[in-house]
């Protein structure tokens, strides 16, 4: 920082004994200082600071200093200037706000906690400077330059006044516009300041302010939560009113801009400030009162705010539902405003501080007359005047009270007597007696019943010493901290060690983002009448902007509304859209009145009041209500449904009857029926019928890769198996009766052997057509998304429908021409005549497949799987009850016919050969 030279200063008088003081120091140090030549030959520059300092309000030496602004006072004296003399120094004046005394009392609470630490920069003080800007732009602009450069008013450098600057880092300010005001004089030199109560936006941009950070959300989170807000309780029709400054104007534009993103229509946006004549703010009233909106957002700071509902209150208004930002809503001095009952808002998460509110509350009277400002809360609360014999006997010894006084011993006696009583209390009120307790006092200050803003403050004093520990100390190997405290911190480290600062403090987490801003959470504040009759803040719920969009509002608790009723308000244009509609403009009428018409068929709205429908995806379908996209049912044949059962009994059922006639044959393998009939050929045909059986089993369930291949190769082979044994056993019957001829010696060319060989020829072939099939193009599943549309057949695909029909047309191959040869041994005996059995098999083998095909084509969706599935069973039991049925029954219940006299003898049907 560069300061202007300039000779040495002569001793002035001014306003109060800490500032007479501060000039007969400087006085002196002027008298006694003089030119000094260096080593090098360098006359040393004497340096004057321009401007006369204010002290600060609070104020402590320490290793590390860090400075605090708070908007104590509202107001700051005003003079004419008349440009012939120095102006008077600035001064605040005005009604304290003794809840901003709190905020620096939590300052000084929570550095002082740090200086008794044991972990945190232990062996370390922390100093700090609190000064009161009066939540006005020239005061700030003033203590941002003294927090760079110092109080001492001359001091001597090198070539150039400049020097680094006397605080590390500032807590504060509490308002908006006082904050970038300080923050384009402290920026430049990268002083970092940490806001508790600053949530403007436009702090967060980081090319105009890289050494801001904050505590408290943005108010670019609370516009997101306000409009949300809003609309979850389905307000599309409301009146806005904000702060004619930083903070209200920058907070409206984002709700705004939230808002139509959110399809609230705004009726009005009205800005009016303290500072407005009167007429600007009845005019704002009149307009909320004629307004059809009967929900008001307001972005407004809690002085303008007593401002407007004052007005309010003056003239009749109907009932109307407030919704408040963080400002007011969570201000205890507003609670006397009636016609805000039900109010509802965003407000800083409450807190708890240990060890708070017992210090905030030890104020002895000589601790409160140490300070100015102290001094004027208490008379200001207690109605009393601490009069000079008080500050006499309270510090006798002060080192500055003595400076003082022989100042005055030297000046005028009148002078004491003026700055003694310069409270603004009259000398007529009563002395305070010291019997004042302020244990009792029912203050802003001391309602540590909701630590909002306060832990704000808290939280920031702790992040900057976090920072500043993360430079000066090392942990060592025995778990030990070391801290050097003659390390010379540069407010640029500072800056950059924040940026990375993650802890916990009383179980509330404190970090950054790259905007220098904190996780944004909320509490919903709504303002409850009790019982009693007297009105308190409730908490009914919570914001979390970290959280999904659908998962950021939650409400806790039931509210209560405008009139003291549990039913919410309804401010809209035209009724909400329900979910499965879509807005439809009314023609020259607001965004906000519409008609309601249903979503089309495929189309879902899933948010009341949607201005378009959405096509639900491919695989979705809308519900009946049109308002959300539910996955389309998965359809195929399941083992849980009853078709799927009964399909499954029916094919274990005959595969057992498969396995049990096989047993029934091996108990009676030496007996004529069988062994006149092939056994080997009945036991081989039996095990392929248990197969075709069970590999009906494959189609049933989620169709797979592996299931798609194995069900129709499973069943091509099987049933061609099935059909080569049946057509070995017809062979073998029409050779034993050619072989009765005369001279015949067909047997030998179809034995044992060759009927093996036959069977498995033929089953080889159609293993080969399906080895050609599943390499060149194998089944596979597919979701079938055209035959409904409401729904997904699950199915398997056949890949090459060559393949495909290759199997079923060898199959019907072998089937013709087992029915043909069966067909021609007809006529042969009836005792020995297995013939006529494989003919009648073999037809409803044929007539069940012949009338699959087009019931298989044209069934839908999972009845495509049972038909397929009710064939193989139906031919494969048709085979079963015509060749194997008659021959148990002669074995179990007619043993007297399994005899092979009765097997050879010739009824009179006798064919004539």
């Amino acid at each position: 920082m560069r300061l202007s030279p300039a000779p040495a200063l002569d001793p002035s008088l001014a306003g109060s004994l800490v500032l007479l003081h501060l000039a007969v120091v400087a006085g002196r140090l002027a008298l006694l200082s003089s030119a000094s030549v260096s080593a090098s030959g360098l006359e040393s520059v004497r340096c004057r600071l321009q401007g006369t300092p204010r002290p600060p309000a609070f104020s402590q030496d320490g290793d590390f200093v860090i400075g605090g602004v708070f908007s104590i006072h509202y107001y700051m004296h005003t003079v004419d200037h008349s440009y012939t003399s120095l102006p008077e120094p600035l001064q605040c004046t005005g009604s304290m706000d003794s809840r901003e005394l709190r905020f620096s009392r939590a300052m000084i609470f929570a550095v002082e906690e740090i200086n008794n630490s044991s972990y945190l920069l232990p062996g370390i003080m922390l100093g700090y400077q609190v000064h009161d800007s009066c939540n006005l732009v020239p005061m700030a602009v003033k203590v941002a330059f003294q927090l760079a450069n110092g109080l001492d008013p001359m001091f001597d450098t090198g070539e150039q006044c400049s020097g680094s600057a006397t605080v590390t880092a500032i807590v504060g300010e509490s308002a908006s516009t006082p904050t970038i005001s300080m923050l384009r004089i402290i920026g430049p030199f990268g002083i970092p300041q940490v806001s508790h109560s600053s949530t403007c936006a436009c702090l967060s941009d980081k090319k105009q302010y890289p050494t801001f950070f904050r505590t408290i959300p943005s108010d670019q989170f609370q516009a997101a939560a306000l409009a949300h807000l809003i609309r979850h309780f389905g307000w599309t029709w409301i009146g806005a009113v904000r702060s004619d400054s930083d903070y209200g104007n920058y907070g409206m534009a984002a709700f705004l801009q939230a808002a139509q993103e959110e399809g609230i229509c705004v009726e009005y946006s009205e800005a009016f400030s303290l500072t407005n004549p009167l007429s600007r703010v009845q005019r704002v009233a009149d307009v909320i009162r004629s307004s059809t909106a009967r929900v008001v957002v307001a972005f407004v700071s809690s002085w303008d705010m007593r401002i407007l509902l004052r007005e309010m209150e003056r003239l009749p208004s109907p009932p109307l539902q407030w919704i408040g930002s963080e400002s007011w809503v969570t201000e205890p001095e507003m609670l006397h405003f009636g016609l805000c009952a039900g109010t509802i808002g965003i407000g800083i998460q409450r807190s708890v501080i240990p060890g708070l509110r017992d210090f905030l509350l030890d104020l002895s009277p000589q601790k409160v007359s140490n300070s100015p400002l102290l001094t004027e809360f208490w008379e200001a609360a207690f109605g009393c005047r601490l009069g000079i014999g008080i500050y006499l006997s309270v510090r006798p010894s002060s080192i500055r009270l003595s400076v003082c006084l022989s100042v005055c011993l030297s000046v005028s006696l009148s002078l004491c007597l003026s700055v003694g009583t310069s409270t603004g209390v009259g000398v007529e009120e009563k002395v305070c007696d010291g019997s004042e307790d302020i244990q009792q006092l029912q203050a802003p200050y001391t309602d540590t019943s909701q630590l909002r803003v306060t832990n704000m403050v808290y939280k920031a004093v702790y992040a900057i010493a976090h920072a500043i520990h993360s430079i000066v100390c090392e942990e060592r190997e025995n778990s030990t901290v070391n801290c050097d405290k003659n390390l010379n911190v540069k407010p640029t480290q500072v800056l950059e060690r924040l940026r990375r600062v993650n802890f916990s403090r009383n179980g509330y987490q404190v970090s950054f983002d790259a905007n220098g801003d904190p996780v944004a959470t909320y509490e919903l504040v709504n303002w409850q009448i009790q019982e009693s009759g007297k009105m308190e803040f409730v908490t009914v719920g919570r914001y979390d902007g970290s959280l999904p969009l659908d998962q950021r509002l939650d409400i806790e608790r039931e509210i209560i509304w405008v009139k003291n009723s549990t039913q919410v308000p309804v401010s809209v244009c035209s009724e909400s859209c329900p979910p499965g509609t879509r807005k439809a403009v009314q023609k020259g009428k607001p965004v906000c009145c519409y008609d309601c018409i249903q979503c089309a068929e495929g189309e879902i709205s899933d948010n009341t009041d949607s201005s378009d429908c959405l096509i639900c995806p491919e695989e979705y379908w809308p519900n009946a209500e049109r308002d959300r996209c539910i996955l389309k049912p998965v359809e195929f044949l399941s083992f849980h449904e009853v078709l799927g059962i009964i399909l499954t009994v029916c094919s274990v059922g005959g595969a057992l009857l498969a396995i049990a006639t096989a047993a029934v044959f091996y108990r009676h393998r030496n007996s004529a029926i069988v062994r006149a009939n092939n056994s080997e050929l009945s036991f081989l045909l039996l095990f392929s019928l248990a197969l075709c059986f069970l590999c009906s089993l494959t189609f049933i369930g989620r169709p797979s890769e592996w299931s798609c291949m194995l069900r129709h190769t499973a069943f091509g082979i099987t049933f061609v198996l099935c059909i080569s044994c049946v057509l070995g056993k017809t062979i073998v019957v029409l050779m034993a009766f050619r072989a009765t001829l005369p001279a015949s010696n067909v047997m030998k060319w179809f034995g044992p052997q060759q009927q093996r060989l036959t069977v498995v020829s033929f089953t080889f072939v159609q293993a080969m057509i399906c080895t050609l099939w599943l390499v060149l193009s194998p089944p596979f599943p597919i979701k079938n998304l055209t035959t409904y549309k409401e729904k997904i057949i699950l199915e398997c695909d056949v890949g090459s429908a060559i393949g495909f029909w290759a199997v079923l047309g060898y199959i019907g191959l072998l089937s013709l021409l087992c029915f043909v040869l069966a067909f021609l041994a007809r006529k042969l005996p009836d005792n020995f005549n297995e013939a006529k059995f494989i003919t009648f098999s073999m037809l409803i083998f044929c007539a069940v497949w012949i009338t699959f095909i087009p019931a298989y084509v044209s069934s839908p969706g999972k009845l495509t799987v049972a038909v397929e599935i009710f064939a193989i069973i139906t031919s494969s039991f048709g085979l079963f009850f015509l060749l194997f049925v008659p021959k148990c029954f002669i074995i179990l219940f007619r043993p007297e016919k399994n005899t092979k006299k009765h097997l050879m003898e010739k009824t009179s049907n006798d064919i004539r050969y």
